[in-house]
């Protein structure tokens, strides 16, 4: 139990902060607010470092879930960020940017973490307090970063340090087309009432957007893939590889690998078609990985099918459903209700986070190996789902991703129509 607390801990963290990065945007702007996040960040990684000083359990559960609240403020507002300052037609290679320095990360400290480098009895503190180094490094660096344009022209009606923030960004490229686009939001948002997380449930201009969301992120997580990140070292074992840890950073290089593809793809294929892509994949690779566990006492070379199922679905997912729920989220909403359904997805992905960092391995302990199974199948029912309910937003802007919701659910009136059609019913009753 103390070694599922230490993992899910984390996500512990990011499910309560998760609400607080959208709101902490807006009151102090993204930049002042990564800042302020830095904070936690720093505690969490000196409590982990001083473990070996008390009571360790007590010091990591506690550090991780400082991190993990951290993690859940950024975790929202860093897309929000990203999707503000990116160029349209870049939006989604700028943001899939983001999940290739959070694999790269991962991948650099599982490296750091083999026995003879830190992770071992007399160094593992010092691993765990080096998250305090790229903290430190990101709170230079934001010195550096100017302010999102849209957040100073649509939020706090400063037309000219918005343009000045966008000529930094663009360099010397013309920013009519952006300032345009930016105009056109703001009276939109102007028109459109701060929404409240109840609004983007009841309100049914919002209400599609915001469980296209909700699906994609509960796609990410129950796909399985945390259960392999989290305890891939132990599925390696059951599968007789002899050193599983080598196995485990593999799937982590595989990770890093597939991520940069997808950098690269993510404009010219599509959000969506990368997204039934992965999906796609993953399903046949879980079907195959559960299979290679279930024949391995009576075949030996299964154990190869089953580790090469676990690198293929790490790939498909980082094709795909990796990246791609962050950002989309940013592009469903405009600038009114973008924090809000943020805050909504980003609870969501931590809770069903914690879920599986909590349940998976008494889940694998009672499925054995046809744990994979059961992710396949529910796969199969969000690969339906996307296929079905989820729009294509590349190179598409914010209100065109609106129309294409309104046009997909029947609707023919923007959100703005909504209150005047209903003042109009009301007139007609008198």
């Amino acid at each position: 139990m103390f070694w599922s607390l230490s993992v899910s801990s984390f996500a512990i963290g990011g499910m309560i902060a998760s609400f607080f990065g959208g709101w902490l945007g807006d009151q102090l702007g993204r930049i002042k607010a990564l800042s302020v996040a830095n904070i936690l960040s720093l505690t969490g990684a000196l409590l982990m470092g001083c473990s070996k000083l008390g009571p360790s359990h007590i010091l990591i559960i506690a550090g991780r879930s400082i991190s993990g609240l951290y993690c859940g403020i950024i975790s929202g507002l860093i897309p929000i960020y990203i999707g503000e300052i990116a160029p349209t037609a870049l939006r989604g290679a700028i943001g899939t940017l983001h999940q290739l320095a959070i694999v790269t990360g991962i991948l650099v400290s599982q490296i750091v973490g083999l026995d003879f480098i830190l992770g071992n009895q007399e160094l593992w503190h010092i691993l765990l307090g080096l998250s305090a180094v790229p903290t430190v490094l990101q709170s230079l660096m934001l010195f550096f970063c100017p302010e999102s344009p849209r957040y100073l022209y649509i939020k706090l009606d400063e037309e000219e340090k918005a343009k000045q923030s966008l000529k930094r960004l663009r360099g010397g490229a013309d920013i009519t087309k952006d300032i345009t686009e930016m105009r056109n939001e703001r009276e939109e948002a102007r028109r459109e009432q701060k929404v409240s997380i109840i609004q983007l449930f009841t309100n049914s201009s919002y209400r599609q957007p915001i469980l296209v969301s909700l699906l994609l992120h509960l796609t990410q997580q129950f796909s399985g893939i945390n259960g392999i990140f989290y305890y891939s070292t132990s599925i390696f074992q059951t599968a007789g590889v002899s050193q599983p840890v080598y196995a485990t950073i593999g799937v982590g290089a595989i990770n890093t690998v597939f991520t940069a593809i997808s950098v690269f793809l993510v404009e010219k294929a599509g959000r969506r078609s990368l997204f039934l892509i992965g999906m796609s994949g993953m399903i046949f690779c879980a079907i195959f990985m559960s299979v290679g566990l279930v024949l391995l006492n009576k075949l030996s070379w299964m154990s190869y099918v089953s580790m090469i199922a676990v690198f293929l679905f790490v790939s498909f997912f980082e094709i795909g459903p990796g990246p791609i729920p962050w950002f989309m989220v940013a592009e469903f909403f405009s600038q009114g209700s973008r924090s809000a359904a943020m805050a909504v997805a980003a609870f969501t992905n931590w809770t069903c986070n914690f879920l599986i960092a909590l349940c998976f391995p008494y889940i694998a302990d009672f499925c054995g190996p046809y744990v994979f199974f059961i992710f396949a199948g529910a796969m199969f029912v969000f690969t339906l789902f996307t296929f079905f309910k989820v729009p294509e937003t590349k190179g598409k802007s914010f209100e065109e991703i609106a129309a294409e919701f309104r046009k997909k659910s029947g609707s023919a009136q923007a959100p703005k129509a909504a209150t005047e059609m209903k003042f109009l019913r009301a007139t007609e009753t008198v």
